[in-house]
């Protein structure tokens, strides 16, 4: 199955979701329901609340509960993205503007903090202990990440372990959650439940391998924000760190100066030296290392059509060009 089949599989699931983040997202403050909206009709894949819904249906849950936590999921990431933007002053997400950009920072900070809040009342909904401890967990330590992307921004110092310690907390935190949820109402065991988890934190830590990636190897139509904003926002991704550690001297010192001046005005010579070296060959060979231990930890799951569709959202994360 290619991405847009797993879609189709998960589209009666898919429906039930986005009509629940429509229904939820309904308060009697304007701006609010316009922000809201905004950010929930601007695109995306949906792939977060998908691992929720294949994972559950992979573990033969026949309940509503999986739609409830996709929705939470995918809230969960809408406010993080409210935030980033924010913390980044980025200017283009999803080929459109920034809802920082349309409405101000105070605005899609106090909307994020909304939407946050909400997605606990929708845990407590649930009354699951357990969903409300994975879930209040994943949020806590994706912060963290942000944190640690925040102290190391424009440090050219920051190394390989530094920086796979940022995207575990603060992208592949909330795919392994996401997942594994599906284990838990399904009320799995734990040697499937650990399995779920194991898929969903490969997937994130190859998926956002990818996404740094294609910052510096795709173009602003394939990505749908500006070519470069990691440099210009002193994110040091893999392909800079790789770049770094295989050029020689003099290109290292260059380099160095780029990343802590935020210059995106260099941008070609950034892109440069990673064509001089590994460093994409590295990156996606790390990611395919990932995805294949992704693979690997759901061969534990049942054999169905489900669990086809969570090993082709695998492949999708290493093959995708936006």
């Amino acid at each position: 199955m290619d991405f847009k089949a797993v879609r189709a599989l998960m589209a009666d699931d898919l429906r039930a979701t986005d009509q629940l983040i429509l229904d939820s997202l309904a308060s009697d403050i304007v701006l609010i329901n316009q922000i809201g909206h905004y950010m929930i009709a601007s695109g995306g894949k949906r792939l977060r609340p998908m691992l929720v819904l294949l994972s559950a249906r992979a573990l033969e849950y026949a309940d509503t509960q999986h739609i409830h936590l996709a929705a939470i999921i995918e809230f969960i990431h809408t406010a993080t993205l409210l935030h980033d933007d924010v913390v980044d002053g980025s200017e283009q997400r999803r080929s459109q503007e920034t809802a920082n950009q349309v409405w101000g920072n105070a605005a899609s900070v106090l909307v994020g903090d909304f939407i946050y809040s909400h997605t606990f009342r929708m845990m407590v909904a649930l009354d699951n202990m357990r969903v409300m401890d994975i879930l209040s967990t994943a949020t806590n330590r994706i912060a963290e990440g942000e944190v640690m992307q925040l102290m190391s921004s424009h440090d050219p110092g920051l190394n390989e372990t530094g920086y796979l310690e940022i995207i575990a907390r603060k992208t592949a935190t909330l795919f392994a959650a996401g997942v594994r949820l599906g284990a838990v109402i399904s009320q799995a065991g734990a040697s499937q439940e650990r399995a779920c988890a194991d898929y969903g934190y490969h997937l994130g830590m190859a998926f956002q391998i990818v996404d740094d990636m294609l910052d510096y190897g795709a173009s602003s139509q394939q990505i749908g924000k500006n070519l470069g904003d990691d440099l210009t926002e002193g994110k040091l991704t893999l392909p800079v760190l790789r770049a770094l550690q295989m050029s020689d001297t003099r290109t290292q010192d260059r380099l160095r100066q780029i990343v802590q001046e935020g210059c995106v005005e260099r941008l070609d010579e950034v892109v440069t030296a990673m064509q001089s070296t590994d460093a994409f060959d590295y990156c996606q060979q790390l990611a395919q290392q990932h995805v294949d231990l992704a693979q690997q930890a759901i061969r534990s799951l049942p054999d169905t059509v489900y669990r086809a569709g969570l090993s082709s959202l695998a492949d999708f994360a290493v093959a995708r060009q936006s």
